[in-house]
């Protein structure tokens, strides 16, 4: 599953086959982009028109609400087999769900809090967070800064689902950037998605999927500066040394190793 993963809204099966062709994976969503009175028939369209489950998840709706059995009914009628739990934070009901593969959607405070908890269950395959929900369970107003930045707690949950996630090697998926005109907003965050160690990010509209596609593909320059470097490894045998002016280490290494892995076809 590549780095650019699209939300499509169940009730819209117009879309699906575009958000198939655009992004790497989708989302096709039964919970916040669906409302409640077309939730049964985004059902019926989730089950009618079907797309690859290999780079398909499906977002249902949180465990503690009465839409949640009814997606899962719909889900059976469907070769789908990955599911991203809304507002996931109840760990009993998360282990339930152990036939299928879980992306544990941390929304809430006691979704971050509970974080750890659902990454060592074995069918939880990722962790995403969500900055609005998480700032609404708080009684807040907004995630972010009239510039873009976020606020201290969202930062703070953010780098909490980054550092679970890779505790417990399971892919961590950033949040939406909301803004869909600031491309350039967009770029700075899945730059530093990227940079951090995040798996992909999520998106809402497909404008931005080249955007986050850029940032996780090395540059030409990247690349060579990859190579050269684990060639001077080589040259050097183990152990510390000098390149270019800088010392080079084990971290060092494996971060041009990982600029190599994202650069494979």
């Amino acid at each position: 599953m590549g780095p650019a993963i699209l939300f499509a809204p169940a009730d819209r099966p117009e879309r699906y086959a575009k958000a198939s062709e655009r992004a790497d994976a989708v989302i096709l969503d039964l919970e916040d982009a669906v409302a409640p009175a077309a939730k049964v028939l985004a059902r019926e369209h989730l089950v009618n028109n079907p797309l690859n489950p290999a780079t398909t998840m499906v977002r249902i709706n949180a465990v503690d609400t009465p839409e949640h059995a009814l997606d899962l009914a719909a889900l059976a009628r469907t070769e789908y087999r990955t599911i991203m739990v809304a507002k996931s934070e109840n760990t009993a009901a998360i282990a339930a769900l152990a036939g299928w593969d879980v992306v544990a959607l941390c929304e809430t405070a006691a979704g971050v809090l509970a974080a750890p908890a659902l990454a060592q269950l074995p069918h939880v395959v990722a962790l995403m967070w969500g900055a609005e929900d998480l700032v609404a369970s708080l009684g807040g107003t907004s995630s972010r800064f009239d510039d873009g930045r976020y606020r201290a707690v969202a930062v703070q949950a953010r780098s909490q689902i980054l550092l679970t996630a890779g505790a417990f090697d399971k892919v961590a998926i950033d949040s939406i950037y909301a803004d869909i005109r600031d491309l350039a907003g967009l770029a700075d965050e899945a730059d530093d998605a990227v940079a951090s160690g995040f798996g992909a990010k999520a998106c809402i509209h497909p404008s931005q999927v080249s955007v986050i596609r850029d940032a996780y593909r090395p540059s030409t320059a990247d690349i060579a500066a990859a190579r050269e470097l684990l060639a001077a490894a080589d040259r050097a045998g183990s152990g510390v040394f000098a390149h270019r002016g800088q010392m080079v280490d084990g971290p060092i290494l494996a971060h041009a190793r990982e600029t190599l892995r994202r650069a494979a076809p």
